[in-house]
């Protein structure tokens, strides 16, 4: 019989701020993170047919597998943010850290929040993936956080917005 365990580790958050109206940013995030066509992902036969998929469906790495209206979830309380969660990745490059260990989905897919704070600045926020999956102490699954960083710090150059210092070693690799 095994026994629980428990983890303890450090993960950053970062915020970007975003040079685009809300409404706009939350376009271009959806331009360039096109929703998975998961109904084609499920019918297809083969792990190789999956890795053709992703390669049209997520040209930049990510596709989106959730979107969630904060604003309209949150329509008629006191809170009046705009805000959408998304939830952001590719199976076909989570499967490199899947098959390590099966518990690195808790992370797999990325959340990532675009949000207006209370000065009216539209913002990014995630969780740094190297961050989340250095926490497991294997190898190969923190050389996939760090591919992740990158594709992220291309995400953000994309959308318009500097590149945090803290993904500067993901930007030179």
């Amino acid at each position: 019989m095994t026994h629980p365990s428990a983890v303890e580790h450090t993960v950053r958050r970062i915020v970007v701020p975003l040079p685009h109206s809300y409404d706009a940013a939350r376009h271009l995030f959806e331009t360039l993170v096109p929703a998975a066509d998961l109904a084609r992902f499920y019918q297809l036969a083969t792990w190789q047919a999956s890795l053709e998929l992703a390669e049209v469906n997520a040209p930049r790495g990510f596709m989106v597998y959730h979107r969630l209206d904060l604003t309209a979830l949150m329509a008629g309380s006191q809170s009046f943010w705009k805000a959408t969660q998304y939830t952001m990745g590719n199976h076909t490059i989570a499967e490199q850290m899947f098959r390590s260990d099966p518990s690195v989905m808790l992370h797999a897919p990325l959340r990532v929040l675009i949000y207006d704070d209370p000065a009216g600045t539209t913002n990014l926020a995630i969780d740094q993936p190297s961050t989340l999956f250095d926490s497991y102490a294997n190898a190969d699954v923190s050389a996939v956080g760090d591919r992740l960083d990158g594709l992220v710090a291309e995400l953000i150059t994309l959308l318009g917005a500097a590149v945090p210092p803290e993904f500067e070693a993901a930007t030179t690799c």
